[in-house]
């Protein structure tokens, strides 16, 4: 499963059981943001474990940290699912916002980098 475009890569390693989210996303509203949703879901529904590793997505809009906090409240209502995510502490954003989805989703582990 992947989603490849001229600005950003987002692709699942099964081996590693990680979605790698990689560039810029600036796409306009939740609904240009469904292929992720789906990838995520699809990738939640296959496994009980699962990474985001955010630590080479430079950028985020606010469509984009609304799409994963809609999906973190999801993941929060399948207390089977252990989701981890990976962000980079040189990137102010991740700093910020990645916080704010622990607190929707209190299970969640968050690593920095």
């Amino acid at each position: 499963m992947d989603i490849k475009t001229d600005e950003y890569t987002i692709y699942y390693e099964p081996e590693s059981k990680t979605v790698f989210f990689q560039a810029m996303l600036r796409l306009n509203g939740i609904e240009q943001y469904q292929p992720v949703i789906d990838l995520l879901n699809k990738t939640a529904e296959q496994t009980s474990a699962f990474t985001l590793d955010l630590r080479q997505l430079q950028f985020l809009n606010s469509s984009g940290i609304s799409m994963l906090s809609m999906f973190a409240i999801q993941m929060r209502q399948k207390p089977h699912v252990q989701l981890t995510l990976l962000g980079a502490s040189k990137i102010p954003w991740q700093m910020r916002s990645l916080r704010n989805l622990q607190r929707l989703m209190p299970s969640l582990q968050l690593k920095f980098a």
